[in-house]
């Protein structure tokens, strides 16, 4: 069989793709990023979709060569189905569809089981922690309200990115894949998204629109991004709300009518989220999130501390409410408008300040030597070592260290450990159902 054939723009020759090659294979352990790992009888690695740990199934490779280290596959025929297996109750999850799901076709609680699989292996391989070492009973915890029986689906997702094709049509990326999976429906947007009817709607000359609901205010807002050259449509939706739009030379996003903004509830305090900034997607996250980090620190009065990457000032706004007219805190965010936000939604504080800048550049501007509690919400690749560093040197009583991506998190632990800090305890909560991502609440103070 020929492996190699000729690229016709260089004249060098190419490892044959395998696209499309099927492989009967027995579905080894879950792995981070929604797959699962197999072996060929050659014993080349897969990393399988759309199939549970256990399984025998037919695997098509969806990318991959003969040079490649791994291929990733689709499970498209289920030869020996797991107990945790179940229909997928959304008609456009599965292979060769849409991408925002990884776990459908798994029971809720399998879910969450292989999502605690996935933290204890990355903790283990890159910490060098065992769940017991790391404070942590093993289980991911699920948001209030999303205990549902197996087949039905917590709506949950109340920023939904829509992808339009150049037909107008609504749809949503499929896996890995500017393609498009057009849907009448999605069955994880809030109530909120989908009262607003934008799926039934033709967007033409858009690239892409975002609905947003706002939880604990009845504020809706899309967000439009036109092709080059397009022009806005009238938006017409079967709710009031808010249009703004992407600026195709810039970048920037810009009010077209209504609110520039929307109104977050979250531990007893309004927060102005504006331009489409960042505010955690499910309705019960940010409160989950801050009773965890308030749990994990023990704020006390006087004391003084700093929210890094503090966005629109959540976990600065719930350590402000808690440490007296004595105590201090001070966030810093990278976001311009995030920071603008910031200053607005804790203008009641005044202990409370905010700077613009990132984290590793400006915490050493500040000249703060030392403080009592640190929190820290990374986006999704961490902190890193050069910034674990600084941080270390300030000696915290306690730290607690927000995660979206277990990987990173482990490695950050470990880098706190070189410099002599320790976890005492860590949280894991399915604030994504039906998707890969699990986020971690992870509390350290230093080794005695």
């Amino acid at each position: 069989m020929q492996n190699e054939s000729t690229s016709p723009q260089t004249g060098e020759t190419q490892p044959e793709s395998l696209i499309g090659r099927e492989y009967e294979v027995e579905v080894g352990p879950v792995a981070h990023g929604g797959h699962c790992i197999a072996r060929t009888d050659e014993g080349r690695v897969l990393f399988v979709r759309h199939t549970l740990p256990g399984e025998k199934v037919v695997a098509r490779v969806t990318d991959g060569a003969e040079d490649s280290r791994f291929l990733r596959a689709d499970a498209v025929e289920i030869i020996d189905a797991s107990k945790d297996r179940v229909k997928a109750p959304c008609p456009f999850a599965g292979p060769g569809k849409c991408g925002g799901c990884d776990w459908q076709h798994a029971k809720p609680g399998a879910q969450r089981r292989l999502k605690g699989e996935v933290v204890a292996e990355q903790l283990q391989r890159l910490a060098g922690l065992t769940p017991e070492e790391a404070g942590w009973d093993g289980t991911v915890m699920p948001a209030e309200g999303d205990k549902l029986p197996a087949g039905e689906v917590p709506a949950w997702r109340t920023r939904v990115q829509y992808a339009i094709d150049e037909d107008g049509r609504v749809g949503l990326r499929k896996h890995r894949s500017h393609d498009i999976e057009i849907i009448d429906h999605c069955m994880i947007a809030a109530p909120g998204v989908s009262e607003l009817g934008v799926e039934q709607q033709d967007w033409p000359q858009m690239a892409t629109v975002e609905a947003i609901a706002a939880t604990g205010s009845h504020d809706r807002q899309v967000i439009l991004t036109p092709r080059p050259g397009g022009r806005l449509p009238l938006v017409e939706l079967d709710k009031p709300v808010s249009v703004l739009r992407v600026d195709e030379r810039d970048g920037g996003v810009h009010r077209v009518h209504g609110r520039g903004f929307v109104r977050e509830r979250a531990d007893d305090r309004t927060y102005r989220v504006g331009s489409g900034g960042f505010w955690q997607v499910h309705p019960q996250a940010a409160n989950t999130l801050v009773r965890a980090v308030m749990q994990g620190l023990l704020p006390r009065k006087n004391d003084t501390a700093l929210d890094l990457y503090c966005g629109v000032g959540l976990f600065a706004g719930a350590i402000g409410q808690r440490i007296g007219e004595k105590g201090a805190v001070l966030g810093i965010e990278s976001g311009k408008r995030a920071v603008e936000d910031a200053r607005h939604n804790l203008a009641d504080l005044d202990r409370v300040r905010i700077e613009h800048g990132k984290v590793d550049q400006v915490l050493p501007r500040t000249g703060i030597t030392e403080c009592d509690l640190i929190v820290l919400d990374p986006p999704r690749a961490g902190a890193g070592k050069s910034t674990v560093k600084q941080l270390v040197a300030l000696g915290a009583r306690r730290i607690a260290y927000v995660a979206c991506d277990p990987a990173a998190l482990a490695r950050d632990i470990s880098y706190f450990a070189e410099g002599g800090y320790r976890v005492r305890t860590l949280r894991a909560f399915d604030l994504f159902p039906m998707t890969h991502h699990v986020e971690c609440v992870a509390i350290l103070e230093p080794a005695k």
